[in-house]
C-alpha cells in the first residue's frame, strides 16, 4: 500500500511539474531565431548575419548599389575579411583544401608563442636539426650555437627557416607533440580544413588548409602582441656561428618591397610561403583609415613569381574601397550562427554557440522560463511528498 502511494504521490508531482512546464511554455516563442533576414552593417554584431556563403563553389560577393567589381584573380582560391569584426567581404572557393607551404607557420607560431618565453637561451644540438625537407629555406641555425627563442622566431617570420622551425618544435616536445597542439589549436579556432603534418608548412601527404583558415590563423595572430610585431618586421639581426650577427630581411616582399615589388602602404606584414606542390601563398594584413584586413591568397595561376603579391594587393584595394559596400558573404568567427563551426558541427554545436555567443534581450526568457519551470516542478514534487510522508526526521 505505501509503495503504492508514493507511486501516485510521484505521478501528481510528475503532473504538476509538467502543468509549470505548459504554463511557462509561451514565453519561449519569444526566441531570435538563429539568423536574421538582413545582414549587419559592419559594426553590428555576429548574432544579426545570415547563413554563410563560403562552403559554396565560385566567387561569393554580395554587392550594394555603387560597389566596385571584384578582381579578377588567378589565384586557386582566397578570401578577403574585416580583421576587426571577422565579416568576408569576398572569397573564392574559401574552404577549398589546398597546400599551405610556409603560411602553415601562422598556426606554428599561434601554438607555440604563448608557451616559449622570447629571453630563454637555448644550445641547438644536432638531433634538432635533423629531418629538414630538401630545399627547405633556412635562417642558418647552427649547431652548438646558443641562440635566444626570440633569435629564433625572427628566424621563423623573417627568413621562414625550417630550421628555426625544427629547433622550437624540439623545445616544444618534438615534432609529433608540435603537430598534435597545431592540430588541436586549429579546431578550437574553428578552422575545420586545417590537416597538421609538418609544423614548417613542409610538403607532406594529407597536409591541407584553406583561404578561410588561413585568414583565422591571421587575424588571431594579430590580436597576440608578440605574433603582430614579429610578422611586420622588415629585417632583423641573427646570430652567426662565429659569434657575430648578421642582417635577415623578410620574405614578404609586399613588406619589404624587395625584387621589385612596391611595397603595399599600411601593410601590417603576417608571412608568405612557397613549395613546388602548393605554388605561391600569402597572408596578409593590411590597415587604413582605421580598419584593418585580412586576405589570403593561394597558389595564383599565372602571372610569375610574384603574382601572389599582385592578387594580395588587389584584393586589399578592393576591400578597403568596397568595406560599407557590400554584405557579408561570411564570417571568420567560429561562433557567428549559421557559419562555418555551426554548419559544420550540426544543431547541438549551434546550439551551445549560441549559448557561449550570450542571449540577447529576447533570448533571455528562455533560459528564465526552463530554470522557472525547474523550480515549479521541485516545489510540486516536494508538497506532494510532504503530505505523503509527513514531515522529514532531524537529526
Amino acid at each position: 500500500m505505501t509503495i503504492g502511494f508514493a507511486s501516485r504521490a510521484a505521478a501528481s508531482g510528475c503532473a504538476l511539474c509538467t502543468a509549470g512546464l505548459l504554463a511557462l511554455a509561451p514565453a519561449t516563442a519569444t526566441a531570435r531565431p538563429a539568423t536574421d533576414t538582413r545582414p549587419p552593417d559592419a559594426g553590428a554584431t555576429a548574432s544579426a548575419a545570415p547563413a554563410s556563403l563560403l562552403y559554396r563553389s565560385g566567387t561569393q560577393v554580395r554587392r550594394r548599389a555603387g560597389a566596385p567589381e571584384v578582381p579578377d584573380l588567378s589565384a586557386r582560391s582566397w578570401l578577403v575579411a574585416d580583421a576587426r569584426t571577422g565579416t568576408v567581404l569576398a572569397a573564392h572557393e574559401a574552404h577549398r583544401k589546398l597546400p599551405p607551404a610556409s603560411t602553415l607557420k601562422t598556426l606554428f607560431a599561434l601554438t607555440l608563442l604563448p608557451s616559449l618565453p622570447a629571453g630563454v637561451r637555448h644550445t641547438v644540438s644536432p638531433k634538432e636539426l635533423k629531418g629538414i625537407g630538401a630545399g627547405s629555406s633556412l635562417v642558418g641555425v647552427a649547431e652548438d650555437r646558443a641562440y635566444r627563442v626570440s633569435d629564433l622566431w625572427n628566424g621563423v617570420f623573417l627568413s621562414s627557416g625550417n630550421d628555426a622551425v625544427h629547433v622550437l618544435s624540439a623545445l616544444n616536445g618534438g615534432r609529433r607533440a608540435t603537430v598534435e597542439r597545431m592540430q588541436a589549436k586549429a579546431r578550437a579556432l574553428g578552422a575545420r580544413d586545417t590537416r597538421v603534418k609538418s609544423p614548417d608548412g613542409y610538403d607532406a601527404p594529407g597536409q591541407v588548409s584553406s583561404a578561410f583558415d588561413l585568414a583565422v590563423f591571421g587575424r588571431a595572430g594579430l590580436r597576440n602582441p608578440d605574433f603582430a610585431r614579429y610578422c611586420a618586421r622588415a629585417e632583423a639581426r641573427f646570430p652567426g656561428r662565429d659569434g657575430g650577427t648578421y642582417g635577415i630581411l623578410n620574405t614578404n616582399r609586399l613588406l619589404t618591397g624587395a625584387d621589385g615589388v612596391k611595397p603595399y602602404r599600411g601593410l601590417v606584414g603576417i608571412k608568405n610561403g612557397y613549395t613546388s606542390r602548393a605554388g605561391h601563398t600569402l597572408v596578409a594584413a593590411a590597415r587604413r583609415d582605421g580598419r584593418t584586413l585580412v586576405v589570403t591568397v593561394m597558389n595564383p595561376r599565372s602571372g610569375g613569381t610574384h603574382a601572389v603579391y599582385e592578387e594580395a594587393r588587389s584584393l586589399l584595394d578592393w576591400g578597403f574601397e568596397a568595406a560599407g559596400r557590400v554584405d557579408p558573404v561570411g564570417s571568420l568567427d567560429a561562433l557567428w550562427p549559421g557559419t562555418e563551426a555551426g554548419v559544420a558541427a550540426g544543431p547541438e554545436a549551434r546550439t551551445v554557440a549560441a549559448a557561449a555567443a550570450g542571449a540577447g534581450p529576447r533570448e533571455r526568457p528562455v533560459a528564465w522560463t526552463v530554470a522557472g519551470a525547474a523550480l515549479l516542478g521541485a516545489a510540486a514534487v516536494a508538497l506532494v511528498l510532504r503530505l505523503a510522508f509527513g514531515p522529514a526526521p532531524r537529526d
